[in-house]
């Protein structure tokens, strides 16, 4: 009777291990695609991105050619052509990209403000009207969300995905704000075709000012739906 009810045990056990090694293999990836395992969540952001080293054999529609051709930039991702395909690499300092990635988070160092966004930094450059990746700015324990005050003569630069002014209702935290822009842009993005992270949109410059107001549009009422003010 003991080995009988010992061995019902065991077998209890093996098929609840089995059932558990089962559902730990059904696990989707981590990231929004296969190999995007790299999660960023410093300075309260909250976005996978592809490993340095991952390979793909077609570029994302919309990437941005940068660094005369040697490298291909979309939504926070560098690219450098590698045999047939392109493998992701690290932000070359010193190149200049148009648009922010949508996970970005602005930090002050020594009340000078940077983006940052997958282990990059980047700096807006009114002179050349776009923003150029930057070495790290110092160290990172120093670096402030809020600003301490405008530093002398900064100007602002432009929203990604247009003049939205977004105040959270409801107490959220930085980590669910995050979560929140991120899965209400790429919602805005299937409904309008816009995609404020790539030059141009990603449309037609003559359906650019449509396009872009259909996004505003998405985007208004899928933040105010989660408990968001928006101006």
């Amino acid at each position: 009777m003991k080995a009988k009810s010992w061995m019902s045990v065991c077998g209890a056990v093996a098929a609840a291990l089995a059932l558990s090694m089962g559902v730990a293999n059904a696990e989707p990836p981590h990231g929004p695609h296969p190999g995007w395992n790299h999660y960023d969540g410093r300075f309260g952001g909250h976005a996978y991105y592809p490993s340095r080293g991952y390979y793909v054999h077609e570029l994302p529609p919309g990437r941005v050619v940068v660094g005369g051709g040697r490298y291909f930039y979309h939504g926070g991702v560098w690219y450098e052509p590698r045999g047939p395909g392109w493998v992701v690499v690290g932000p070359p300092v010193g190149v200049f990209v148009p648009v922010l990635p949508v996970a970005y988070t602005t930090v002050y160092f020594g009340g000078v403000p940077y983006y940052y966004a997958n282990d990059a930094y980047y700096q807006w450059v009114p002179d050349q009207n776009q923003y150029e990746v930057v070495a790290p700015p110092g160290d990172e324990s120093a670096a402030q969300l809020q600003p301490p005050g405008p530093p002398p003569g900064a100007a602002p630069p432009p929203a990604p995905g247009g003049d939205l002014f977004i105040y959270p209702k409801n107490g959220q935290s930085d980590q669910q704000q995050a979560t929140d822009k991120f899965e209400c842009h790429q919602w805005s993005h299937q409904q309008s075709g816009f995609d404020p992270t790539v030059s141009g949109g990603g449309v037609p410059p003559e359906q650019n000012a449509s396009a872009r107001s259909a996004y505003n549009r998405a985007m208004v009422a899928c933040l105010e739906g989660r408990g968001y003010s928006v101006k």
